[in-house]
């Protein structure tokens, strides 16, 4: 469990720094701000019982004055309210994500009555900040806590709980496993592990820049002089985002930011001790899936395609009728799975929206799955509203119940799947990016699908490629390797392998004696393991003891001392991308298990 848990944080920290958690930072910024302070004794422009002022005649008007002086730094209570907004946030994103789905169909509530209330609640934080009655009656209900200060910050708290039914980080395999959970209702403890140190890591950022604001707010003096119109502007802020969630303006900007987070998030979330730990999400039908690695350079035999089930609604065909796949044998099937609130699956779109147009009648079907993340990604006028927004007019398969994702094993939004003619998973693509590549695969399965098809020009589809150019993730497994070249490998047997003539870019090779597993690559007498790349740094997983001597371009560079169980280690750190020729030298008994490139 303790495994689980590290994944869990670091996915989360990893999350709370991506475009997606954009929209609530301003908020969180602000939840420590203006009129944030308490003094414990005295007159207080920041406390609505503090003693009435003679020229005004209202507590109310002697915040707005703010002429009375700061009491001494001594006698002010802790300004408590970034860590109520975060906790607030924890609690109700925890909650709602593993349990909201089972209330809401116990209640028989509409599956996105949580995201109106949390937009409720922004709105009604909102005008609390700006009308002062209406936050004193929002910690009304905090009143029976003994404490004054936990009081105070009622409205901070309430402010954190609707935070958490609007939160929608960027998905990745942690959160897709605590989603599926919630939706099945197969809650445990260690889901309920990996689901609050998920929500903790995510918080962590959170909290530091909220503190950021409380300290800015408590040093600038004009945060202090102009505490009330501040506090207003923070509520106008409020409920401006309120509205422009509720009707997703701030997707726009969220698309037109590149998704800087995604290669850490997946050397994190996919790696193979990610994938050990979360695999109790998938059942044990369709293993010859996890044989394909995502990504390949080429395509492969992944296995029968299964069957798209427990579809709630299908959008974009006749009468609503629904596809099915085995009907499309003669036709490649390009399967996207997607979410509507999803960024990274927003990004996408458009380049599944051009092959759909350029190829649909040469024998592409797209076929989209809507696998929601959340609860309100359920209801089916949201999906249709969103999908015509976003142009998407392909069928679209309402899998609520995420039966055809457990089907697919999937642990991404997006993942594509291309699917042959003769109905066998070819390739498979996680997360955004390698679109070019991606428009190659459909157009060499429509040619072998049709060998006398003229297909129209490219549409070029390559605009945001993470990758290009770049050497991608290769695994040291007998099955998931990619690039490989030089004498067979054999399987789960010591034997002798020789370098090539010529190790082309991207490829790799091995010399010496090394035992090739479907795990690792062990090294044994005299190993050796060269690789010709594009990056500015190359990182190896390896475990065991022992020295592995790094070459750059028949240069030794440094050496590494592996020691203990599987590290990532460092083998070059460059400035600038460039092409190189890697040699290892390794020390026998050192398993190699991935190389990732930066």
């Amino acid at each position: 469990m303790l495994t689980l848990i590290l994944i869990g944080l670091l996915g989360g920290l990893i999350t709370a720094v991506s475009p997606c958690i954009l929209p609530v930072l301003p908020v969180v910024f602000l939840a420590g701000g203006p009129g944030s302070d308490t003094p414990s004794a005295g007159k207080s422009a920041a406390d609505p019982q503090a003693e009435t002022s003679p020229a005004t005649g209202s507590a109310d008007a002697a915040r707005d004055t703010l002429t009375v002086p700061a009491p001494p730094k001594s006698s002010r209570v802790p300004n408590r309210r970034p860590y109520a907004v975060v906790a607030g946030l924890v609690i109700s994103f925890s909650f709602f994500t593993l349990l909201g789905v089972t209330l809401l169909t116990a209640l028989g509530l509409p599956q996105d009555i949580l995201r109106y209330v949390g937009l409720a609640l922004l709105v009604l934080i909102g005008f609390g900040l700006i009308f002062p009655p209406v936050e004193r009656l929002l910690e009304k209900p905090f009143a029976l806590i003994p404490q004054r200060q936990v009081n105070k910050e009622g409205s901070a708290f309430v402010l954190g709980l609707g935070l958490g039914l609007l939160y929608v980080p960027c998905a990745g395999p942690v959160l897709a496993a605590i989603t599926v959970a919630g939706a099945r209702g197969e809650i445990s403890g260690d889901i309920v592990a990996l689901t609050v140190s998920f929500a903790v890591g995510t918080a962590i950022p959170l909290l530091v820049f909220a503190l950021a604001g409380r300290r800015v707010a408590e040093r600038v003096a004009a945060f202090r002089t102009r505490a009330r119109k501040l506090r207003i502007a923070a509520g106008l802020l409020m409920v401006v985002l309120a509205f422009a969630l509720a009707f997703n303006v701030t997707d726009t900007i969220q698309r037109a930011l590149p998704d800087y987070t995604s290669a850490a998030q997946k050397k994190i979330e996919d790696s193979d001790t990610a994938r050990q730990q979360l695999s109790g999400l998938y059942n044990n039908s369709n293993k010859q899936l996890s044989r394909c690695e995502d990504g390949a350079d080429g395509l492969r035999s992944c296995g029968k395609a299964p069957a798209i089930d427990g579809i709630a609604k299908w959008l974009n065909t006749p009468g609503g009728a629904p596809v099915d796949l085995a009907s499309q044998r003669g036709k490649v099937v390009l399967i996207d799975f997607w979410t509507y609130s999803c960024i990274n699956c927003q990004r996408s779109l458009p380049h599944i929206a051009a092959w759909n147009d350029a190829y649909k009648a040469y024998g592409l079907e797209v076929i989209g799955v809507h696998s929601p993340e959340f609860a309100f990604e359920k209801n089916a006028g949201n999906v249709a509203g969103q999908a015509k927004k976003l142009g998407v007019t392909y069928p679209v398969a309402l899998d609520n119940d995420l039966t055809t994702w457990d089907n697919y094993r999937n642990r991404y939004w997006p993942a594509k799947y291309l699917i042959d003619d003769k109905g066998t998973v070819r390739y498979f693509k996680f997360g955004e990016g390698e679109y070019d590549r991606t428009e190659d695969l459909i157009r060499t399965l429509l040619k072998q699908a049709d060998p006398q098809v003229q297909l129209p020009p490219k549409t070029g589809q390559k605009a945001d490629d993470l990758t290009e150019d770049r050497t991608p993730e290769t695994y040291l497994s007998n099955l998931r390797i990619r690039g490989y070249v030089g004498t067979p490998l054999v399987d789960d047997k010591a034997t002798v392998y020789r370098f090539p003539a010529d190790i082309p870019l991207n490829s790799l090779s091995l010399d010496g004696t090394w035992t090739a597993g479907y795990e690792h690559f062990t090294a044994g007498e005299d190993a050796r393991l060269a690789f010709t790349y594009r990056a500015k740094n190359v990182n190896l997983v390896m475990a065991g003891e022992g020295p592995v001597t790094v070459l750059v371009d028949g240069k030794v560079t440094k050496t590494v001392q592996v020691d203990g169980t599987p590290s990532l280690y460092s083998l070059v750190d460059g400035d600038t991308p460039d092409r190189a020729k890697l040699e290892l030298r390794v020390a026998p008994g050192i398993q190699g298990y991935a190389f990732t490139f930066g």
